[in-house]
């Protein structure tokens, strides 16, 4: 009896038991369902879809008066679905029916096979029912539109099987053109220039496409679950193509016939601080010369040109006048164990005027000019330097600007010379951009303006962000000191080491430099110099600063400043005024772009066409028999009817000329128009009555 109930337990137990475990499956099967479903569904489909990003088309960058200086066009990889139902059905009769004239028009458009080998390709690839077939990589855009009108392929995707996946390659249509400053978009390499500044509102959103995994491991898109990207923004830059041309023409001439190492050219506007040109060339292994570093940027000693600053000090502190006296001692004085000497000599040249000693470019001068002011209190000629901004970068709108250096008594490098030797370029650095931005101030009657290559942010169009000049600082010295400096630099055109420049249509000021250049571990034995030129022009009424410095080849016959660096300020000059005066006005900077696309009123059918050929979203009714005005709103092209009253005046405002004309002709009505571009104003208001012989003006701007 014990034994029987023993066994019962035990039989009761394992059917508890198994009744205890059916419950847990079914819980497990009901909160896998209905609680953890959407999660383990999400992990299956998981290993059969995956997401893949989709690049949003990068936003050009145009030149201010609107030409394109880096955009980006469509390059196409095609690819068949042979799989697609239409090419499956009825045994295959539209593949079988395509298939020969197709690959006849492949071979003579592509021209890699022939239409006997496509035929092949092509059949294999049916045979297999590769649903994601790799046709033919990189097509450009004018190919892909042949191909989709090629048989068998203009029936459509899923009856045709063509798939276009599309992807861009970014050009500067202007090639050499500011090309190190515009910049690059590389794939996998960080950008530089502009493309790098503003790379966060060029680069646009980037979107998602979902692809599904078929046979053979291939990933095919999945219809309808496409995110799609938001392009970028356009930038209208402060940049100018003919004084570009000019600047970097002139440049290059130079940089030839000298066979100089690298150089730089900036043109900025005065009353603004925008580059309109910047150059940069350096030499390459075979002797041709490319845009391959921003030299505009780079810290260097920059000689001569850097004694404006010492002289705006020794002049606004009052110490001495521009005729005050200095003793040149023949262009050679030494200081202790180090000798200075001018780039000539100057024989019999012993007590002359600051202003003289400026005009020769005289090292003695400048050297005994800064110990005659500062010997006591070197300090405070280092403040005169940091009150010109000298010891900090400019901030101009690009990466990899250098930082300057400027030396005080507390530097590891400050000796007994270093204060004569400061006073004539050396033993400080600063980049040439530096040194414009400073002539500029000069120019600009001191006020002092931060340098910038952007004018705008432009979505679909329309400006959406405007840069505009920025004051850096109100005063660079005192006007007694402005008026004196600026004599200075006119007088070393007229009577001076630029002397061999001077115009006679038109006057400019400047200062020549001729830096001596350390080559490593070489020291300064090869005799590498450093010319340089900046100035500004017109002289009676600055419109330009140009600043030019060109690092010359080991022993090179020229080299001096104003033979080198010169010439090229005075071709760039000249031919500024020469366009001036073909126009018969006055040099006169350039106005800035406000817009690139002019939205006008218009007939629904051509804005449809203009909208489905760019892909641009629109919102509104737009129909083909429609007249609408356009605007953009939240990131759309609004479209809002153009209400005509019948046997009314049309009104016209907004719209372009042919079609301003097409609707009040037909109104009958004769017009009368002032001006280009789209109508402003209308002599006869929109829907008042109409009369018979009425006359219309329309202004159009």
């Amino acid at each position: 009896m014990e034994v029987k109930k023993d066994i019962l337990w035990r039989v009761y137990l394992c059917f508890i038991g198994m009744g205890l475990f059916g419950v847990a499956i079914l819980v497990k099967v009901f909160m896998v369902q209905n609680i953890e479903g959407n999660y383990w569904r999400s992990m299956a489909d998981s290993l059969h879809t995956r997401y893949v990003s989709l690049d949003a088309d990068r936003g050009t960058i145009y030149s201010e008066e609107g030409r394109m200086l880096s955009t980006s066009i469509p390059y196409f990889n095609l690819r068949v679905d042979f799989a697609a139902d239409g090419l499956r059905e009825n045994k295959g009769k539209i593949f079988k029916d395509n298939v020969d004239s197709l690959s006849i028009r492949l071979s003579a458009l592509f021209g890699d096979h022939t239409p006997a080998e496509y035929k092949r390709i092509l059949q294999d690839a049916y045979k297999n029912k590769d649903r994601y077939f790799l046709l033919k990589r990189d097509v450009q855009f004018v190919q892909y539109q042949a191909v989709r009108d090629f048989p068998m392929f203009r029936l459509g995707r899923n009856k045709g099987g063509l798939i276009a996946e599309t992807k861009n390659k970014r050009i500067n249509p202007f090639k050499l053109l500011a090309n190190r400053t515009i910049g690059l978009s590389r794939e996998n390499a960080q950008n530089v220039g502009l493309e790098r500044t503003y790379d966060k509102y060029l680069k646009g959103v980037t979107g998602k496409r979902l692809m599904r995994r078929i046979a053979g491991g291939t990933f095919v898109p999945v219809e309808g679950y496409d995110i799609e990207p938001e392009n970028g923004r356009d930038i209208v830059t402060t940049i100018d193509v003919n004084m570009q041309d000019i600047v970097e023409t002139a440049l290059m001439n130079m940089m030839v016939s000298n066979e100089a190492e690298h150089g730089t050219c900036i043109l900025m506007e005065v009353k603004t601080g925008k580059i309109k040109a910047i150059a940069n060339l350096g030499r390459q292994p075979d002797g041709s010369y490319w845009e391959d570093m921003n030299y505009a940027l780079q810290v260097g000693e920059p000689g001569s040109t850097f004694k404006l600053a010492t002289v705006i000090a020794a002049l606004d502190d009052q110490y001495v006048t521009m005729n005050n006296q200095v003793n040149l001692n023949e262009g050679r004085w030494q200081i202790g164990k180090r000798t200075v000497f001018d780039s000539e000599p100057h024989p019999g040249q012993t007590n002359v005027s600051i202003k003289h000693a400026f005009e020769l470019s005289s090292n003695v001068g400048m050297a005994k000019l800064a110990l005659q002011c500062y010997a006591k209190r070197p300090n405070d000629f280092v403040a005169h330097l940091r009150k010109l901004k000298l010891d900090k970068p400019t901030g101009v709108d690009l990466v990899g600007e250098g930082k300057p250096v400027i030396k005080n008594t507390k530097s590891r490098t400050w000796s007994s010379t270093t204060l004569p030797w400061m006073a004539f370029g050396y033993e400080v650095l600063i980049s040439p951009l530096q040194t414009c931005m400073l002539y500029n101030a000069v120019a600009n009657n001191g006020t002092m303006m931060k340098p910038y290559l952007v004018n705008a942010i432009m979505e679909y169009g329309q400006p959406v962000e405007y840069f505009d000049p920025e004051i850096v600082l109100d005063s660079i010295c005192s006007q007694n000191t402005l008026r004196q400096v600026k004599q200075m630099l006119e007088g070393v055109v007229t009577n001076g080491t630029a002397k061999a420049l001077w115009s006679p249509y038109y006057k400019f000021a400047g200062k020549t430099g001729t830096a001596l250049v350390a080559n490593g571990k070489q020291g300064y034995a090869d005799k590498i110099y450093q010319s340089s030129f900046a100035g500004y022009f017109p002289a009676n009424d600055p419109q330009f600063t140009c600043v030019v410095v060109i690092k010359n080849k080991p022993n090179a016959v020229k080299f001096y400043g104003g033979a080198v660096a010169g010439p090229v300020f005075r071709e760039v000059a000249d031919k500024l005024y020469a366009i001036a005066l073909e126009k018969q006005k006055p040099m006169r900077a350039t106005l800035a772009i406000d817009t690139l696309l002019a939205f006008k009123n218009g007939q629904g059918r051509e804005w449809k066409t203009i909208l489905n050929k760019l892909n641009l979203p629109m919102q509104g009714n737009v129909n083909n028999s429609s007249w609408v005005s356009a605007k953009v709103d939240d990131k759309k092209i609004v479209f809002t009817p153009v209400q005509h009253v019948k046997g009314g005046v049309p009104n016209v405002t907004g719209m372009g000329l042919k079609d301003a004309l097409y609707l009040l002709e037909n109104a009958g009505l004769r017009v009368i128009i002032k001006g280009a571009g789209k109508v402003t104003s209308q002599s006869i208001p929109g829907g008042s009555q109409l009369e018979r012989n009425q006359t219309i003006v329309i202004e159009l701007s």
